[in-house]
């Protein structure tokens, strides 16, 4: 979905969001919906998220340590296209603020952070990228994540 901006190779070899601490496991990807969570739970263990059809890895913290999911391998993801929706998209998330959603995206990717804003603003905002996104949170709010200070916001619903 994003490689136009980001090649697998890049990713496979950084995987900077395949990794967890305590203080950041509200962004463990969610598995969205039936299907998504039939693919997770052929990995490893997954707890569903009440009300839902959706389900997110049951990962286990101790203190600081980092914490890779379970699908993550040293030349990426295992789960390849069959990946969740909230890692086919990162470093861009679907973010509530104040009732509105917003694309951002995650300071933490050191390849995109690089790339120009107006580069990432008009890939999100061409080829029906933001209107995927915004579909998707509205069929899964579960998946929209709180708005973190410091994301930049790419586009508004």
């Amino acid at each position: 979905m994003l490689s136009s901006l980001l090649s697998h190779d890049t990713c496979a070899r950084c995987r900077i969001c395949c990794g967890f601490v305590e203080s950041d496991k509200w962004e463990i990807p969610l598995f969205a919906g039936e299907e998504e969570c039939s693919t997770a739970s052929e990995l490893a263990g997954v707890r569903r998220l009440p009300g839902t059809k959706s389900c997110v890895f049951d990962m286990k913290f101790n203190g600081s340590e980092i914490v890779m999911c379970p699908a993550a391998s040293e030349r990426g993801c295992i789960l390849g296209d069959k990946r969740p929706f909230d890692c086919r998209i990162w470093p861009f998330r679907v973010n509530d603020l104040n009732g509105t959603h917003v694309i951002t995206l995650s300071p933490v990717c050191p390849a995109m952070i690089k790339l120009p804003l107006d580069k990432l603003m008009d890939f999100v905002n061409s080829d029906g990228f933001a209107q995927t996104l915004f579909r998707h949170a509205a069929e899964f709010p579960e998946t929209v994540k709180p708005y973190e200070k410091g994301y930049p916001i790419l586009a508004v619903e």
